[in-house]
């Protein structure tokens, strides 16, 4: 028995605060919509809105409140005042907000009337609604408006009715039609708390029908309309046809179009490999060359050393019937002799190669290096030095030996991040960095359009790159076939240039005239 008082208690408890809370939301609420159209009266009155750059007050609402309504929210509760300011002070108090205004702002030009309708609806209720104040509007000042027919064909304005659809959140409440049908299904209803809807007509309690607004014309009129509307129709199916054949005649051309510079593009590619290829197969035949040659001098270098080894060991031991220890000393005697009558080395070191000249001579170079420490022959160490381009000691061959070999490698990374379609000088540097003291040698590994690659993206570079003979240049449309082709400028006209692109598959080269500014240096 104590557990259900206590309980029952509680209860009381709780619908006293929360009903004191939702009387103390409502009445924040309504304080609040009159302070912001103060606020708004002010904003307008003393044209502050120029301050933030606004051209009109309209143009503020517009732009500033526009999540809250905009203007034409503005406009309702700057009305609302006007409909507040025009009552005497104890009618007042029966306007709790704005919204209750709107059927009264007709009548702020005959303040007796606008009195006379809120003393009207006070009678009833202390508070009246927006609907109250639709009725009595009604009564005191009603409309004499004339109608059309298609405002014959609905329901009168301000004429009550009642949701009577189930289905419907507000079934069972009345309402007033306030405002014209937008549609022949659909109309606007206002209510009790004020609260505008659009409410389908099957939905009310009263059979609202709407006959069709379409204009009806004369017996000739609505021939010749037909025959006009006939002719419409078959023009637009010829445009239509017309249209459809342009469409995929452009279509066609663009697929052909995107075709051809597809294969011409293959056809470039093709031609690119294939010179790659057939330069890559010669470097091989090189390598291998060189291979075979070094192979030799290590056989050489090896059969010496066992040859001096076995000497030092045992000098009294008989080499067979014929080889002693005298005819060994003779032997290398006339090997060294061969040698120095064979080749030149202080020559071959001053006149390179002609083919491949830094390879061979680098190779040559580190081959007589070898030789020279195991032949121990001072002018082989000498040439060695000359070719490498170094101090001719042991320790200082070494070290340039060790860089050399590096050599391949630095100008195969180089390539590698100039053979992108777009590279930046960071990404170059990053490479070219951990190589800087083999800078000389890796330069003079590069072509020509490589290294005018580099110094385009060159930082440091004080003077600009400018297009002249013998520029490796591209065109600079990215959409022509040129773009990715390179060609060489073969002379110079002043504005004009005369360019021999690569790509072309005809002899001689495709040689054309081009401005300037219709070009560009790779990589740019």
């Amino acid at each position: 028995m104590m557990l259900t008082q206590d309980r029952e208690t509680n209860r009381a408890v709780d619908y006293a605060n929360l009903n004191s809370s939702i009387q103390e939301t409502f009445a924040d609420i309504d304080r609040f919509e009159w302070q912001a159209i103060e606020e708004l009266s002010v904003m307008r009155d003393n044209c502050y809105y120029f301050d933030a750059g606004h051209k009109s007050f309209e143009d503020y609402c517009e732009n500033e409140l526009t999540k809250h309504g905009g203007y034409r929210r503005v406009r309702d509760l700057l009305s609302a005042k006007k409909v507040v300011d025009t009552l005497p002070i104890e009618l007042r108090a029966h306007i709790t907000k704005p919204s209750q205004t709107r059927f009264l702002l007709r009548l702020v030009k005959t303040p007796d009337k606008l009195q006379e309708v809120v003393a009207m609806a006070a009678k009833e209720k202390p508070f009246p609604t927006a609907c109250d104040f639709a009725q009595a509007v009604q009564l005191v000042a009603p409309k004499t408006k004339r109608t059309t027919k298609s405002e014959k064909s609905q329901t009168q304005l301000c004429n009550s009715v009642t949701v009577s659809s189930r289905e419907h959140p507000r079934y069972g409440e009345s309402g007033v039609i306030e405002a014209e049908a937008p549609n022949n299904s659909q109309q606007i209803v206002t209510f009790r708390d004020g609260e505008r809807l659009l409410v389908n007509n099957t939905d009310l309690d009263v059979a609202i029908v709407s006959e069709s607004t379409e204009r009806r014309y004369p017996k000739e009129y609505a021939e010749a309309l037909a025959a006009l509307k006939e002719q419409h129709k078959l023009e637009l199916e010829r445009l239509e046809q017309e249209l459809r054949i342009g469409l995929q005649a452009e279509v066609s051309a663009r697929a052909e179009a995107q075709v051809s510079e597809q294969i011409q593009s293959m056809h470039f590619l093709y031609k690119q490999q294939k010179e790659q290829n057939i330069q890559l197969q010669q470097r091989l035949d090189e390598m291998e060359g060189l291979r075979k040659l070094e192979t030799e001098n290590q056989q050489l270098h090896q059969r010496i050393q066992e040859l001096e080894h076995a000497l030092i060991e045992r000098p009294s031991q008989q080499w067979g019937n014929t080889m002693t220890q005298q005819a060994t000393k003779v032997l290398n005697k006339q090997v060294k002799l061969a040698l120095e009558k064979t080749i030149d080395l202080r020559t071959l070191a001053l006149e390179p190669p002609k083919e491949n000249a830094t390879e061979c001579l680098r190779l040559m170079g580190m081959a007589l290096k070898n030789l020279s420490v195991a032949m121990n022959n001072t002018q082989a160490l000498e040439a060695a030095a000359l070719i490498l381009g170094t101090s001719p000691t042991p320790e200082a061959i070494a070290i340039r030996t060790e860089q050399l070999q590096l050599l391949p490698q630095a100008v195969r990374e180089i390539r590698q991040v100039l053979a992108r379609i777009e590279f930046t000088w960071q990404e170059f540097w990053a490479v070219a960095e951990k190589y800087e003291v083999i800078k000389a040698d890796y330069w003079a590994e590069l072509t020509t359009s490589e290294k005018e690659l580099i110094s385009a993206l060159n930082p440091k570079a004080n003077v600009p790159l400018t297009i002249q003979v013998g520029s490796i240049v591209c065109h600079a449309d990215p959409y022509h076939p040129l773009y990715i082709a390179k060609g060489k400028v073969v002379q110079d006209l002043g504005e004009q240039v005369v360019v021999a692109w690569d790509n072309s598959q005809d002899e001689p080269k495709n040689i054309e005239r081009y401005n300037k500014n219709e070009l560009r240096f790779p990589g740019s």
